[in-house]
């Protein structure tokens, strides 16, 4: 069993415990309502790293209406790292033809599960959200070891990684990031997102939650990121982010 499946059932567990634990509201005696809420995450999750921002309003003390914005990274799930054949080199990701970026728009609703006391504990609630990913793919450049016939001795070349003309004792290392800006692929699509959010600490204006869940991403398209295995449209991952910001009213 690989690891996304084991932290997926991990998660489905602890959606399903959380929902069968369900609301006490004796916890909530002598709470103070803050309807407005916003925060600043960021994220690691099965393909890469992320990071954004995400804003709330409460419809009721257990329902609250949320919206977000967000971009992250996604790896391909056979992309890895190699080593050169040359000394003093980068390391870089043989076959890949494309990074893959993602930028977010969504909303969504979160329900309290568990409220806090109001002299501190831990809230849990489940959350879910969908919207708008814009996917953006960026050609992958490295610095490849060229051969002066006149002179016989070697040089560095950057170009862009095509796998029908370089082989990986070609390969020096990782080119520039910034390189290939200007020649952007945009892969339009929609993702969705569901999991547990657990706050701690016993100030309410000031929010500090831990974040666990699933989420996936469909573009309308197959997305070019490697060149020797299969590209997809769906990407699916489980994540953990790290949530800071305040409430007010």
């Amino acid at each position: 069993m690989d690891l996304n499946r084991k932290i997926l059932i991990f998660v489905l567990l602890l959606l399903s415990g959380a929902v069968i634990y369900g609301q006490s509201e004796s916890n909530l005696d002598n709470k103070i309502l803050y309807r407005k809420e916003r925060s600043g995450f960021i994220m690691a999750h099965s393909g890469g790293f992320g990071l954004g921002y995400r804003s709330g309003k409460h419809k009721t003390y257990f329902r609250k209406f949320m919206w977000e914005v967000e971009g992250l990274n996604i790896k391909h799930p056979k992309e890895y790292k190699v080593s050169s054949y040359y000394e003093n080199s980068k390391n870089f990701n043989y076959g890949k033809l494309n990074s893959l970026l993602a930028i977010r728009g969504g909303v969504g609703q979160q329900h309290i599960l568990n409220g806090k006391p109001y002299w501190g504990g831990v809230e849990v609630r489940l959350f879910y959200f969908g919207g708008l990913s814009l996917g953006f793919t960026k050609p992958v450049y490295l610095y490849i070891v060229k051969f002066d016939e006149t002179t016989g001795l070697s040089y560095l070349e950057v170009e862009r990684f095509d796998p029908k003309k370089h082989s990986v004792t070609d390969i020096y290392g990782k080119g520039p990031f910034l390189k290939g800006f200007d020649k952007l692929g945009v892969y339009p699509g929609i993702y969705a997102k569901l999991g547990l959010s657990f706050e701690y600490g016993a100030e309410d204006t000031f929010l500090k939650s831990l974040e666990c869940g699933v989420f996936a991403d469909c573009f309308y398209k197959n997305v070019p990121i490697m060149a020797y295995q299969k590209n997809q449209f769906l990407f699916a991952n489980v994540y953990l982010s790290l949530h800071f910001g305040v409430r007010k009213n």
